[in-house]
C-alpha cells in the first residue's frame, strides 16, 4: 500500500505530465525506481528532449526536500519541477510550479548529509518559468 506522500508526489508528477501535454509537448512517466527522472519530455520534432525530476508538497511550503545526488544531477536538458499542491480552500486547484534548471537546484540547495532542501525564496522567480522547457 502507498503512503500519503507517494500519492502526493505521483500526484505531481502526473499534474505536471498533463500541464507539458497542454503546452504541446509529449511526455512520458518513467517507472517509480528511475533515479533522477521523473518525466521523460520532447518537442513534436524529437529535437529538444528534457528529463524533469518532480518534488511535490502536499500543501504550499516553503522548502521542497531532495535527493543526496541533486548537486550532482547536472545537465541542461534536466529540469526540476517544484509543486505545491493546493487542494483545499478557495485556491483549491490552483497549483504552483516552479520550473527550474538543474544547475539552479544544484547551487541551491542547502542542508546536511541526512536531509537537503531547496527553498521557495531561492526559486520564486522561477515560478511558471515553463520556457525552460523550451514552451511558454
Amino acid at each position: 500500500m502507498s503512503s500519503k506522500a507517494q500519492r502526493n508526489g505521483m500526484h505531481g508528477v502526473f499534474l505536471v505530465a498533463a500541464e507539458l501535454a497542454s503546452r504541446g509537448l509529449i511526455v512520458s512517466t518513467t517507472s517509480r525506481n528511475a533515479m533522477g527522472a521523473d518525466l521523460l519530455v520532447t518537442d513534436d520534432s524529437c529535437v529538444h528532449p528534457y528529463s524533469i525530476q518532480v518534488k511535490t508538497n502536499a500543501k504550499p511550503a516553503n522548502f521542497w526536500l531532495v535527493g543526496k545526488k541533486t548537486r550532482k544531477l547536472v545537465s541542461p536538458s534536466h529540469v526540476y519541477v517544484l509543486v505545491n499542491l493546493r487542494n483545499e480552500g478557495k485556491d483549491k486547484g490552483k497549483h504552483d510550479y516552479y520550473v527550474v534548471p538543474s544547475r539552479e537546484v544544484a547551487r541551491k540547495t542547502k542542508g546536511s548529509p541526512r536531509f537537503r532542501s531547496v527553498y521557495r525564496d531561492e526559486v520564486k522567480r522561477f515560478k511558471d518559468a515553463w520556457r525552460h522547457l523550451g514552451v511558454e
